[in-house]
């Protein structure tokens, strides 16, 4: 990120205000899938909005859309005031929020866990991708929250990882993720869609998704590839 962006990003304000109510944007995105909403991205050239390809769904049918509340930490042994940061960054997550965690690809720790999951929920937040690891894993998955992760881990972060920062511009793999920007994520992993382009992805995901039913009849009826191709249709 240059010079530039940096200071966009400090205009950038993570509550503005979008042209529909955001649980709606949320319910209305969690009705279509990754897929749709990648492609109408590619029609606006933003082809490196999906994020790192190994974070995966702790269960198949998980989907779930959300506005990013950004995390950032990295590997720390240090103790002091560790738990009482992590206690005021979870009171922070407000409501329709889709935790994004920069973890600074530290592989040795467990983010995520049973009570952070509980608290979460307790702020109806909508879901969490962890660039790192989970565990708890039974009683996460038994709480239903949506969330993705790239491994498992017995091993707490107490004294091993240290949250630095949060509600602050990340980057994960090749994408840079800002507070308030629209997370998605299903089985096909998870994406991010620039805040101020939110409703526009939509209302386009939602038509492609409708065109793909369109295109599935056109298959079943018998029609050539080719002649699908004509009528618009894709493979």
């Amino acid at each position: 990120m240059n010079l530039e962006e940096l200071e966009a990003d400090r205009e950038i304000d993570p509550n503005a205000p979008l042209s529909l109510p955001e649980k709606e944007i949320c319910d209305r995105y969690e009705k279509v899938f990754t897929a749709a909403v990648n492609d109408a991205l590619r029609e606006k050239r933003l082809t490196n909005q999906t994020l790192p390809n190994g974070l995966v769904p702790l269960r198949e049918r998980m989907r779930s859309a959300g506005f990013a509340f950004t995390i950032k930490g990295a590997k720390n042994l240090t103790l002091k005031n560790e738990m009482a940061e992590r206690a005021r960054m979870l009171d922070d997550i407000p409501e329709d929020s889709f935790i994004v965690w920069d973890t600074s690809l530290d592989r040795d720790s467990a983010h995520w866990g049973e009570c952070m999951t509980m608290a979460a929920q307790r702020k109806n937040c909508r879901g969490a991708v962890v660039d790192g690891g989970v565990r708890d894993t039974d009683q996460v998955i038994d709480l239903g929250f949506p969330l993705w992760v790239r491994y498992r881990s017995s091993n707490g972060m107490l004294g091993r990882f240290r949250i630095s920062a949060w509600q602050t511009p990340i980057q994960m793999g090749d994408v840079i993720v800002r507070p308030g920007d629209l997370i998605f994520a299903d089985i096909d992993g998870a994406l991010c869609v620039p805040r101020h382009m939110a409703v526009d992805i939509l209302i386009r995901a939602e038509e492609l998704a409708n065109g793909e039913s369109e295109l599935k009849q056109w298959i079943k009826e018998g029609m050539s590839a080719v002649e699908i191709v004509e009528r618009g249709g894709y493979f």
